[in-house]
């Protein structure tokens, strides 16, 4: 089954021309496109897409408000913000409204694609300057509650190095549904609403590096 995208930006311009491209990809398919964020929250409860490519800056309700209405609605339905603005409120605002990646809208036609398909897999996805931006923002728990197990520190480390879901099963040789069960632990004992910020908390402690190889 194709992987089902909704596209949110006010510019028709825009819109036609994710549509343009994406339709391209045999894997992929253009369910709908919402001109606002208040028509892009309604349209993803009404189609259920697989991942939402999300601009920042809209009339009505802005980017980071509808993803937060999306993810808390839909936690199904992941959400690229896909953006021209790279300023650190809208990159730290859309990632704790629970997006699983930020790209910028130069980004390349294939990376893009790419970054739709890893995304749907559970795979955090920010570009490079995201990245630097959100490091500063990313705070270490003053206390966690209940350390990590060993098992949920190997499934961390693994997340924060771009693994989905399916590919950790099988590099541990787990369940799916075991997988999933080890990461809502982990987002409970860091108190941390998203695996993307999981994944920077671990980069943030040293547990992978900022490119996301394991340290040695």
């Amino acid at each position: 089954m194709p992987i089902r995208v909704l596209v949110a930006d006010d510019h028709s311009v825009v819109r036609k021309g994710l549509r343009t491209f994406l339709s391209l990809d045999d894997e992929l398919e253009i369910v709908g496109e919402a001109n606002d964020g208040e028509q892009a929250v309604q349209m993803a409860q009404q189609l259920r897409p697989d991942v939402v490519l999300m601009d920042i800056k809209m009339p009505k309700m802005d980017g980071i408000a509808a993803t937060t209405a999306i993810r808390t609605e839909l936690p199904d339905t992941e959400v690229i913000a896909l953006t021209s603005v790279l300023e650190d409120a809208s990159v730290v605002g859309a990632v704790r409204a629970g997006a699983i990646g930020y790209l910028l809208k130069d980004t390349e036609a294939d990376d893009l694609c790419r970054a739709i398909k890893a995304a749907a897999a559970g795979q955090v996805q920010l570009s490079p300057q995201a990245l630097v931006r959100l490091m500063r923002e990313v705070r270490t728990p003053e206390e966690i509650p209940e350390p990590l197990s060993a098992r949920e520190t190997v499934v961390l480390r693994l997340l924060a190095q771009g693994y989905s879901n399916k590919e950790i099963a099988g590099e541990l040789q787990l369940s799916e549904k075991t997988v999933k069960t080890h990461v809502s632990n982990i987002l409970g004992k860091l108190n941390l609403p998203s695996r993307t910020q999981a994944a920077l908390y671990a980069v943030r402690i040293g547990l992978v590096a900022m490119n996301g190889a394991a340290p040695q």
